[in-house]
C-alpha cells in the first residue's frame, strides 16, 4: 500500500500515468477503508490526503479494506454476505 503523498507528478495526467506505471490497479480511501478501481467515480471524489493505492485485490483485503459498492458490485455483494454470515 502506498499513500498519495508519493510524488507522482504535478498534473492529474502525470499522476495517473505514474500510478499505472508503478503497477497500481486499485485505489482506496484510508479513512473509510474502501477500495475500488482507478476509474471509479466515487473514488475520484475522495480527498487526496485519504488516497492509498494497491497492486492487487489481495493486498487491499489484507490491509482491511472492503470493495466499493459502485465500481465493484459483485465483490461488494460477496463481501456483504460474508460479513452478515460472520465469515469476515
Amino acid at each position: 500500500m502506498v499513500t498519495a503523498q508519493v510524488s507522482l507528478g504535478a498534473s492529474m495526467f502525470a499522476q495517473l500515468r505514474g500510478i499505472v506505471q508503478h503497477g497500481f490497479r486499485y485505489a482506496g480511501n484510508q479513512s473509510l477503508k474502501i477500495y475500488g478501481t482507478l476509474q471509479c467515480t466515487s473514488g475520484k471524489r475522495m480527498k487526496p490526503k485519504n488516497r492509498v493505492f494497491f497492486h492487487s485485490l489481495e493486498e487491499a483485503a489484507a490491509a482491511g479494506y472492503r470493495p466499493c459498492g459502485h465500481c465493484m458490485r459483485a465483490a461488494y455483494a460477496a463481501w456483504k454476505i460474508n460479513k452478515q454470515n460472520g465469515t469476515i
